[in-house]
């Protein structure tokens, strides 16, 4: 079956033989609906079908006991009067239901329709609930909750199919409970668009007579509470007298006096309680049981104010007795603080009939001893004692024998029926959950911690089970596709372990009739008040039905819905409340829903950012470490927990077999750290292939980063870029090392015998400030020594001491044994912080020596004539390395090399061959002119030596001395 979840689709027309009539043909055969039908009717088809009723049915059920002088009659009565006037002579049927779908009332714009209509659409008493009646206007409407019309085809049953009707909810508005149904019915041909106006404004109208009915009761109350005696009526002519207390409470103080009252009443028995003060002092209020004149029963609660100074604590016997003829459950009184949890559901059941006794004027309190004195808990009145004040336990603790102030000190805060109090106790709940949400919903940009907040913070105030299923791609930070095809159970909360709900991580799959698949398809959240009911559109689902707990007997399903995009589904179970769930609990979890869903696509949009940035940091990282034998390298990258940051690290093979390691951080997190992370290594390791000396390549890159920070679009120093950066040379045939920071923290040395310390070299500060120098420092590094780079995220957290991880840091490399690789894996299990807020580059490397019979060197002074004896002498120590295939390429480099020297250089000449990797020919003088390659035309004498070193050499450069330069060129030995 296919269903919609965009708008809803055309009724279409059931005389023309197409919409309904051929889509009801069709569904009655077992084929799929594709169009002309809307998704509320096919739903009810479906579970119309589920429930097993055949469209022939033509008997309902008849109750002869319905209330035919209930609440909702005596609200709909003069409603229906004035409707059946608006409608004289047309063929109207107006009928009023109770919420469990019996039609109570009849009304007919045309007086001889009575006659006319079969008995079930015109005596009372029938029952038109969906689950015995199949889809019909008013089944559909209760079981929808909304406005509904249903269209001639539309209808389930054969013998409605030539009517229409519209029917809709009439609530209490106290409560928010549905009270009934208000329906009116029609020919299929007399479809009018102005019914749907009518019949809300007349729901509206029952509503404020249901409204009234309440007040009225309450009236009732308040006048039996007047009578009880003159010094209570002061100040009750003009309202409430909680602003009688005292006039200088606060505006939160009264509203915790009004809290508390509303509790007392919602308990519906005799008690007492402290509600303390800010201040210090406690006001005593006081509940006791009422009945008016008229049988209305209800709860009266004043305050008893302290008779001498203000911080005298005024101490009044709890009693626990249970008001006659109340419910058992509604007379616990928590002995804990004043602010005990009280569950946010109206009590239930019928209103008694009996009353526990008329308040006399004699009635004023509770005597100290709870002895039960005329000023005890009210006149018998043949339903209960004046010694029924309860016990002499007293509140806090104290004692009964303390004095009781004169009535003079009581003024009344509140007086209604528990239901009421009840429903302003439940009121303030959802709103105290709300505010609570709103700062604990998306207090993280994390998927899943965001959907095990809202469960959290449901549970179990709300719900008592909570499971939460989002789309496979909101979890990896994609847009959601289709979340019919890709749910996966991602949160199960509730009130025990062990919970036979899905387990987290599998995927769920729910059957055609689940409220959930209801609930996608219709882009809606479907309350289940009776899963017992509900128990026929679960049949074909059975796996779904077996895992729900056997207490579960009520359900909301809400999407998660953001952005007009669908990321999954909440729902909420109710299994110890004994109350269903209510229209008003199905908006509180809609509004938690609508919150989550906000901040579980804030968490999805942050985290497909974060992977984007993380997969640029890391395709900007180097992918592999270059070929060389000066070190052996080990290295980590480890991102921040929040953010991604613009930590890097590199490996860059120099000229002479040295080596540059760096390792740097830019300041900031996000996809500019990273793009500014990228062009900063790009740039060092150009800088670097230059044969720069560390602290040149440090002021290049920090001309580099001012010039950034000024061509920032932002301007203004919106996009401020800075950066810290060490670099170090090793060479590993003088085994000297060369370092330079700029405010980056020192590398740790670790030397053979296994002493640590930190390089003492100047800090230079950071990359981007300008104009200040940066000074390089060269140290002794034997080989087997490790040379330790590392980012600040690895030693700066702020639940611990620098110095201390320091400390740490020294402790874990000492122990020079180990390879790189594992003092990489050590130093990220004890000394990085368990959850980085920092990114962390970690680059290890242990340093190796060239053996010195690799290495030939010659001086010679600035003579031709010896050049002919220097080639000869490399030619027999290439001979002795076995190199015989590289001489004739290493003998012309040679020789144009030294001749270069000599001609355009300085003396003293040294001549250097490095038999590595490859084989290595440096000339170095002391002058400070570098050689170009250039092409030499056809006319030259000369200028041809160079482009030939180019041609037989695989690489070939200059790099600087403090004292002249050096020319190198290196010969590959793959022949060799």
């Amino acid at each position: 079956m296919v269903r919609s979840g965009g708008e809803p689709r055309s009724a279409g027309r059931a005389a023309d033989g197409t919409g309904p009539v051929r889509s009801r043909e069709r569904f009655l055969q077992g084929e799929p609906v594709e169009q002309g039908v809307r998704t509320s009717i096919l739903d009810s088809w479906q579970r119309c079908q589920t429930l097993g009723l055949s469209p022939d049915q033509s008997d309902l059920p008849f109750l002869e006991d319905f209330d035919p002088d209930g609440r909702i009659v005596r609200a709909a009565v003069p409603v229906l009067d004035r409707l059946q006037a608006r409608f004289s002579g047309s063929e109207i049927n107006i009928s009023v239901a109770d919420a469990h779908g019996t039609v109570l009332l009849r009304r007919f714009g045309e007086a001889s329709l009575a006659r006319k209509l079969p008995a079930i659409q015109r005596v009372p008493g029938f029952v038109f609930a969906e689950r015995v009646a199949g889809t019909n206007g008013i089944g559909l409407a209760l079981a929808e909750r909304q406005l509904i019309r249903v269209y001639g085809a539309e209808h389930f049953a054969e013998r409605s199919q030539a009517s229409a009707c519209v029917a809709l909810p009439v609530r209490d508005p106290l409560s928010g409970r549905i009270e009934g149904v208000l329906c009116f019915g029609y020919p299929r041909g007399a479809e009018n668009p102005a019914l749907r106006a009518v019949i809300r404004k007349a729901a509206r109208a029952m509503e404020r007579r249901l409204l009234g009915q309440s007040s009225a009761r309450e009236r009732a109350l308040l006048r039996a509470y007047l009578a009880t005696g003159a010094e209570a009526a002061v100040g009750l002519h003009r309202g409430i007298a909680v602003g009688e207390l005292a006039p200088e409470l606060s505006s939160r103080d009264r509203a915790a006096l009004m809290e508390k009252a509303a509790e007392l009443i919602s308990r519906a028995q005799r008690a007492a309680v402290d509600v303390p003060l800010p201040d210090g002092r406690r006001i005593t209020l006081v509940s006791r049981p009422m009945t008016s004149t008229c049988g209305v029963e209800g709860i009266a609660v004043e305050a008893v104010l302290p008779y001498s100074s203000p911080q005298a604590h005024l101490v009044i016997p709890r009693q626990v007795d249970e008001v006659p003829h109340l419910p058992a459950e509604l007379a616990v009184v928590s002995a804990g603080p004043p602010a005990a949890r009280l569950s946010g559901t109206p009590p239930t059941g019928r209103r008694p009939d009996a009353a526990p006794g008329r308040l006399t004027a004699g009635s004023k309190g509770v005597t100290a001893d709870g002895a039960g004195s005329a000023d005890g808990a009210g006149s018998a009145d043949g339903a209960g004692s004046a010694d029924g004040a309860g016990s002499a336990d007293a509140v806090d603790g104290a004692t009964g024998d303390r004095p009781v102030p004169s009535s003079s000190g009581r003024r009344l805060v509140l007086v209604g029926e528990p239901f009421v109090g009840a429903y302003a106790l439940a009121a303030r709940r959802r709103l105290e959950l709300l505010s609570e949400a709103s700062g604990r919903i998306g207090a993280t940009l994390d998927v899943r911690r965001t959907a095990e907040e809202l469960a959290e913070t449901a549970v179990p105030r709300l719900a008592d089970f909570v499971t939460v299923d989002l789309s496979e791609a909101v979890l990896r930070g994609e847009e959601a596709t289709d979340p019919l095809d890709d749910l996966r159970r991602t949160v199960v909360h509730g009130i025990r372990d062990g919970l036979p709900f899905t387990p987290a991580g599998k995927r769920t799959d729910f059957g055609p009739t689940a409220s959930q698949l209801r609930c996608l398809a219709g882009g809606q959240a479907v309350l289940e008040p009776d899963l017992e009911a509900a128990a026929g559109r679960l049949a074909q689902d059975p796996e779904h039905t077996e895992r729900l707990p056997a207490d579960v007997h009520s359900l909301i399903v809400v999407p998660l819905v953001a952005r007009g995009v669908v990321l999954g589904i909440a729902s909420f179970y109710r299994a110890e409340d004994p109350a269903p769930f209510g229209d008003d609990d199905r908006s509180l979890a809609q509004e938690l829903a609508t919150r989550a869903a906000l901040s579980i696509d804030n968490a999805r949009r942050y985290t497909h950012e974060r992977a984007m940035v993380l997969a640029l940091q890391r395709r900007l990282l180097p992918h592999g470490l270059p070929d060389q034998d000066a070190v052996e390298v080990a290295h980590r990258y480890l991102p921040a927990e929040a953010d991604v940051s613009g930590d890097w690290y590199d490996v860059i093979p120099l000229s002479g077999t040295r080596v540059g390691l760096i390792v740097g951080d830019v300041v900031g997190h996000g996809m500019l750290s990273a793009a500014t992370m990228g062009r900063l290594r790009t740039a060092a390791r150009s800088f670097a292939e230059l044969d720069l000396p560390p602290d040149e390549v440090l002021t290049h890159l920090d001309n580099l980063v001012g010039r950034l920070d000024r061509e920032d679009p932002d301007g203004e120093g919106v996009g401020i870029i800075g950066a810290t950066c060490l670099y170090a040379i090793y060479d590993p045939t003088s085994q000297r090392c060369v370092l330079a920071r700029a405010g980056h923290p020192p590398p740790a040395l670790v030397r053979p015998d296994g002493e640590v310390s930190y390089a003492d070299l100047p800090a230079g500060p950071p990359l981007g400030l300008g104009g200040l120098p940066f000074d390089a420092v060269e140290i002794d590094l034997p080989e087997g020594s490790q040379l330790v780079l590392y980012t600040d995220g690895l030693i700066e957290d702020r639940h611990r001491d620098v110095d201390a991880v320091l400390d740490e840091l020294r402790g874990t490399l000492a122990h020079a044994e180990r390879t790189p690789e594992e003092t990489c894996q050590a130093i990220l299990d004890t000394v990085a912080p368990a959850h980085p807020c920092d990114d962390i580059a970690l680059l290890v490397a242990r340093t190796h020596a060239l053996d010195p019979g690799r290495i030939a060197t010659w001086e010679l002074p600035a003579d031709p004539a010896f050049v002919g004896e220097v080639r000869a002498s490399a030619l027999g120590r290439l001979a002795d390395w076995g190199l015989d295939e590289a001489a004739f390429a290493a003998e012309l480099i040679l020789s144009e090399l030294v001749t270069n020297a000599i001609r355009h250089g300085a003396g003293p000449i040294r001549v250097r061959l490095l038999h590595d990797r490859t084989l290595i020919c440096e000339v170095s003088d002391s002058s400070n002119t570098a050689p170009h390659l250039r092409r030499a035309a056809s006319t030259d004498e000369g200028g041809r030596g160079l482009f030939l070193v180019a041609q037989l050499s695989r690489a070939w450069g200059t790099r600087y001395l403090p004292q002249g330069k050096v020319i190198w060129a290196e010969c590959g030995l793959d022949a060799a």
